[in-house]
C-alpha cells in the first residue's frame, strides 16, 4: 500500500502540468542507524541491569565512587552525586535519586539524615542536607579490586569496573525495574534470608523456589508468579484488620503504593457510592496506621472485601524478568538468575582464593630466599664485587646449592629485592621466628588448597556466614497466602435505587415517578420476567425497555441455585397450563429467554421469586365450560421437582384457567447448606475446599471464640473475615453450653465458667477485662475434662497433676458470671483432654417434606436440542447455558 502511494505521488512530480508538486525524502537509512543506536543506548547504559552484578550503570557508578571516598566516615551526598559524574555522562539529580532509591533499600547503604519513606511516599531531603557510606554488607560482598575488570570512563580520563564482583543475588534481594526504548523489565525484590537458602540449596543439588518479599509487607498471592517470567502476576493486599464494629485499621500496604495514594484511592471509591467512610486517619510514622471509620450499621467484613475490590487496597503486579547478558537483553526467570549469580559467586570466590594463594606462595617464596640469604651469609659474597652485574652473579651463585626445595626458579626481580634488605634487619634476623613465619604461610597456603579442592563446600560455608553475620532483622515480611476473588456484586453499595413502569416495560435509576423496586449499585444485572413469559438480565442503567407487563424485577445473582423460581403458564392463546419449577444461574446478558415453550399468545397464571426454595401451595380455579367437574383444587409446588428453565412442566389442565390464588406459604424444600472452611484463604465457601463446618439451615448460626476471650455467633456469609487469634468456629448449637478456665487478673486467680449464649449476634467478652486477664482453655464438647498441672513451691513437694470434670464442677450459669475458683495452689500449666462420650441430641428436622439437594438442580432437561439461533451479544455473563431451548421432555 506504501509502495503504491509512493508512486502516485512520483507520477504527480513527473508531471509538469500539475500546479503543486511534492519532494519525498526517504529517512530510512538515518531511522534505522540513528534510531537503533539511541534504542541499544538506553536498553544497555541506562535502563536494564547485568546479571553479572545486578548493577544498571548508574548504581554500578555509585558504589564504585562511594568506595573511592571510603575512609569509614559519611560523605554528603553532594560530595558522592560530584564524584560520580566523573564516570556518569548525565546530570546530577539522576545520580542522586538512583542512590536515594539503592539507600531505602537498607542494604548496600548506611545513610544518615533523611532519606525518605517509602511508606508515605515523602521525598528524601536534598543532597546536601544527607549523607552516606557503604555499608558493612556492601564493603564485605561488592568490593574486590584485585579480581575486577577494569575499563576507561566515558572522557578517558579514569578506569570504572566492567562490573563489580558481587557475591551475592544482590539483583534479587534489591529487585530492579526499568524502561528502555520498546523493552522494560520488572523484577521483583525477594527475602534476603530465603536467598542464602536458596542458594545453599543450589550448591547442594537440591531443588528451591523462591518468591518476592516486599519491604512494605502487605500480603500476597504468588499462585501465578511464574518465576518472574512474562505472563506472570502477583496479587498484592494490605493488611485490614477490625479494630471494633466501626472501625478497621490498614497496618500494612501493597507494594507499589504509600499511604497517601491508597487514601486517595478510597476517597474516590468512596465519592463513586461504591463504599461508604466516616473518616479516615492517617497514623503513619515507622509503622503504618491508617484508620477507616465507618459509619454506624455498616458491616466490617462486607466493607474490607469492598476495600480490595474497588481501592488500591488490592493491586496486580505483572513481574518481567530481563537483565543484560553479553551486551545483548535476555529474559529469564528468577530461579535461573539465582542459579547464575551463585555459580558466578563460586567462580569469584575462587579467583580470590587463586591470587591469595598466588600471594602466599609468593611471600613464602621469598622469606624463605630471605632466610637462605641471611642465615648462609651470601650478602659477604658481594663485598668485593664492583659491577650491579657482578653483584648479581655472586648473589645467585650462592643461592644455588641451598634452592632445591623452592617451587619455582629465582628469578632477577628475586635477588634485587635480596639487595634491598636493611643492615639492620639482617643484625636482628631470628631464625625461629622466620620458621615460625614460613610454617604460617605453609599452613594458610594448605587451607586454601582445601578450600579450592573442596569449593562447593567452601562456598556454603560463606553464604552461612553472610546469613549469621546480616541475615538478623531481615526476615520474611509478606505474608504469602491464595486469594479468593472478590465478586464486586456481593461487596459494593447499593447506591442507586431500581425502578419499574410495568405495564409499559420499562426498568432502571431515572424512574423515579414510577414504582420502588430496590437499592442497587450501578455493577448489578438485573433479571426482569414479563406476563408473556419471556425472561431477560440486563445491566443497570437509567432506562432500558425490556417488554410490557413486568411481573417481577429483582438484582441477578450469579450461579445462584437457591433461588428458585414458581411458575404456572397457559401455552399458546388456548392451549393447556403447565406448572415448572426452575433455577436461572447462567445466560447471555440483554437476550430474550422464552420460559413459556416459545407459542405465541402465551401467558404467565402464575409467578414467585423465593430465595431459599420455597415451596408454597396455591389454588387453581377454571372457568365454567361444558361438564367439568372439578372447577377448583389445590397443587403443592413441593411436589413439583425443580429442573431447567427450559423444562416444558408438567401439564396443570388442558381447560381454561379463570385465575391461580395463594393458598398457603411455603418452606423451603432445598436441603441445608453444607459450609467448608478453607484455612489456606481464611474464608467459608460453599464449594468443598477445605474443612466442613456442618449443615446450616436459614436460621442456623456460627459460633466464634478469639484467643481474646470474645464470642459471638454470626451467620455463616461466604464474604466473612476472620482475627487472627481465633480458636474456635463451628456450627452453633443453641443448648451445648461452653466451658472455659481464665485466669482473672484482678484476683490473681484461675476460675472455671461454664455458660450458654444469651445474646444472639452480640460479641461480648465472657473473661474479665483485667489487662492481665487471660483464657487458658475453651471447650464446645458436652462433658469436657481438663488438667491442672502444678508448679513446684519452695520447700514443698510438687503436688499431683489433678484432673477435673467441668460438667461436674459447675453449674450452666451466666456469661457474665465470674466463675468458680480451680485452686488456691500455683498453677503452671492447664491441659484440655479428651472429652468424656457423650452422644448429643440430634437437631429436630425443619419440615417433613422432601427436600432437594441444589447441586442437583440442572438448568436443561437432558434431551433438549441445541437451539441454532445464537446470541450476537458481546456482552455475555456465561456461556454455558446459553439457548439449549427445543423439544422438552415432561417431568
Amino acid at each position: 500500500m506504501i509502495e503504491e502511494e509512493n508512486d502516485d505521488l512520483n507520477s504527480i512530480d513527473s508531471n509538469p502540468n500539475e500546479e503543486s508538486q511534492e519532494t519525498i525524502t526517504r529517512i530510512t537509512g538515518m531511522y534505522k542507524d540513528w534510531f537503533l543506536d539511541y534504542a541499544s543506548y538506553v536498553i544497555l547504559e541506562r535502563a536494564v541491569p547485568a546479571i553479572e552484578d545486578g548493577f544498571k550503570p548508574v548504581q554500578r557508578r555509585i558504589m564504585h565512587s562511594m568506595k573511592d571516598l571510603d575512609d569509614g566516615r559519611y560523605n554528603k551526598v553532594a560530595n558522592i552525586v560530584g564524584h560520580t559524574m566523573q564516570y556518569h555522562p548525565h546530570g546530577d539529580a539522576s545520580i542522586a535519586d538512583a542512590m536515594v532509591q539503592i539507600g531505602q533499600k537498607d542494604l548496600l547503604i548506611d545513610t544518615q539524615g533523611n532519606w525518605g519513606n517509602i511508606l508515605t511516599g515523602d521525598r528524601a531531603a536534598a543532597s546536601r542536607y544527607i549523607e552516606a557510606r557503604i555499608s558493612k554488607f556492601g564493603l564485605d560482598v561488592v568490593f574486590n579490586p584485585k579480581i575486577t575488570e577494569w575499563q576507561a570512563s566515558y572522557d578517558g580520563r579514569r578506569k570504572e569496573p566492567v562490573n563489580l564482583p558481587v557475591m551475592f543475588p544482590l539483583l534479587l534481594a534489591q529487585g530492579g525495574e526499568g524502561i528502555a526504548v520498546g523493552l522494560s523489565t520488572k523484577i521483583l525484590p525477594h527475602n534476603f534470608i530465603e536467598l542464602i537458602d536458596a542458594s545453599i540449596k543450589h550448591l547442594q543439588g537440591k531443588r528451591f523456589t523462591i518468591l518476592p518479599d516486599f519491604p512494605t509487607a502487605g500480603i500476597a498471592d504468588f499462585s501465578n508468579y511464574n518465576d518472574g517470567l512474562r505472563g506472570g502476576k502477583v496479587r498484592v493486599r494490605a493488611k485490614i484488620a477490625q479494630v471494633d464494629k466501626n472501625t478497621l485499621a490498614i497496618t500494612e500496604i501493597p507494594f507499589g503504593t504509600t499511604t497517601s495514594s491508597l487514601i486517595d484511592s478510597i476517597l474516590k471509591t468512596n465519592d463513586k457510592g461504591k463504599i461508604k467512610v466516616k473518616k479516615i486517619e492517617d497514623n503513619t510514622a515507622a509503622e503504618v496506621e491508617i484508620l477507616i471509620h465507618l459509619p454506624s450499621g455498616l458491616s466490617p467484613d462486607k466493607t474490607i472485601d469492598a476495600l480490595y475490590a474497588f481501592t488500591s487496597c488490592e493491586s496486580s503486579i505483572s513481574p518481567l524478568g530481563c537483565v543484560i547478558e553479553d551486551n545483548k537483553p535476555l529474559f529469564v526467570g528468577v530461579t535461573e538468575m539465582l542459579r547464575r549469580s551463585t555459580d558466578n559467586t563460586v567462580q569469584l570466590l575462587k579467583q580470590e582464593l587463586e591470587i591469595k594463594l598466588n600471594e602466599f606462595e609468593e611471600q613464602w617464596h621469598f622469606a624463605s630466599l630471605e632466610r637462605i640469604f641471611i642465615e648462609n651469609r651470601i650478602y659477604r659474597d658481594i663485598e668485593e664485587e664492583e659491577t650491579w652485574e657482578g653483584v648479581i652473579s655472586a648473589i645467585d651463585k650462592g643461592l644455588k646449592p641451598h634452592i632445591k626445595h623452592l617451587k619455582r626458579a629465582i628469578t632477577e626481580d628475586d635477588i634485587v629485592r635480596l639487595t634491598e634488605i636493611r643492615i639492620k634487619r639482617i643484625s636482628k634476623f631470628d631464625i625461629d621466628k622466620a620458621q615460625q613465619k614460613i610454617d604460617a604461610l605453609e599452613d594458610s597456603i594448605a587451607e586454601i588448597k582445601h578450600h579450592l579442592a573442596h569449593l562447593i563446600e567452601y562456598a556454603i560455608t560463606y553464604f552461612t556466614r553472610l546469613k549469621k553475620d546480616y541475615g538478623e532483622g531481615r526476615e520474611r515480611k509478606t505474608e504469602i497466602r491464595t486469594f479468593d476473588d472478590v465478586d464486586a456484586t456481593k461487596v459494593v453499595i447499593r447506591n442507586t435505587k431500581l425502578y419499574v413502569n410495568r405495564e409499559e416495560g420499562f426498568i432502571g435509576t431515572s424512574l423515579r415517578k414510577n414504582e420502588y423496586v430496590c437499592d442497587c449499585s450501578d455493577i448489578d444485572d438485573i433479571i426482569v420476567f414479563t406476563k408473556e413469559g419471556k425472561m431477560m438480565v440486563t445491566k443497570v442503567d437509567t432506562k432500558t425497555f425490556i417488554g410490557k407487563d413486568i411481573i417481577h424485577v429483582a438484582v441477578f445473582k450469579k450461579k445462584d441455585k437457591r433461588t428458585i423460581y414458581n411458575m404456572i403458564y397457559r401455552d399458546g392463546k388456548s392451549g393447556p397450563s403447565y406448572i415448572k419449577r426452575f433455577a436461572v444461574t447462567s445466560i447471555t446478558r440483554d437476550k430474550d429467554y422464552d420460559l413459556a415453550n416459545g407459542n405465541k399468545g402465551s401467558v404467565v397464571l402464575y409467578f414467585s421469586a423465593n430465595p431459599n426454595g420455597e415451596a408454597e401451595v396455591i389454588t387453581v380455579n377454571l372457568r365454567q365450560a361444558g361438564s367439568i367437574k372439578k372447577l377448583k383444587w389445590d397443587i403443592d409446588f413441593a411436589d413439583i421437582l425443580i429442573k431447567g428453565r427450559v423444562s416444558k412442566g408438567n401439564l396443570v389442565t388442558k381447560y381454561s384457567v379463570k385465575r391461580v390464588e395463594l393458598k398457603e406459604k411455603g418452606v423451603s424444600t432445598l436441603k441445608p447448606r453444607k459450609i467448608w472452611f478453607d484455612d489456606a484463604v481464611q474464608r467459608l465457601n460453599v464449594d468443598g475446599r477445605g474443612e466442613l463446618v456442618g449443615e446450616f439451615r436459614g436460621e442456623d448460626k456460627l459460633l466464634i471464640i478469639n484467643q481474646s476471650g470474645m464470642i459471638k455467633t454470626v451467620m455463616p456469609e461466604v464474604t466473612m473475615h476472620f482475627d487472627d487469634d481465633m480458636i474456635v468456629m463451628e456450627k452453633w448449637i443453641p443448648k451445648k453450653p461452653i466451658s472455659a478456665i481464665y485466669f482473672n487478673g484482678e484476683k490473681e486467680l484461675y476460675y472455671v465458667k461454664r455458660f450458654l449464649i444469651e445474646n444472639e449476634g452480640k460479641e461480648e467478652s465472657f473473661i474479665s477485662e483485667h489487662p492481665n486477664s487471660q483464657l487458658e482453655i475453651v471447650s464446645t464438647d458436652w462433658k469436657p475434662m481438663a488438667e491442672i498441672v502444678f508448679a513446684k513451691e519452695r520447700g514443698k513437694e510438687r503436688k499431683d497433676n489433678l484432673e477435673i470434670n467441668l460438667e461436674e464442677f459447675i453449674n450452666i450459669k451466666g456469661v457474665n458470671a465470674l466463675g468458680n475458683q480451680l485452686t488456691k495452689d500455683k498453677v503452671n500449666q492447664i491441659n484440655l483432654l479428651e472429652p468424656i462420650p457423650f452422644e448429643a441430641p440430634k437437631e429436630k428436622p425443619a419440615d417433613e417434606i422432601e427436600v432437594i439437594d441444589e447441586t442437583e438442580i440442572s438448568t436443561n432437561d437432558s434431551n433438549n436440542k441445541k437451539n441454532n439461533n445464537k446470541s450476537n451479544s458481546d456482552d455475555q455473563i456465561d456461556n454455558s447455558d446459553i439457548d439449549e431451548e427445543g423439544q422438552i421432555t415432561l417431568f
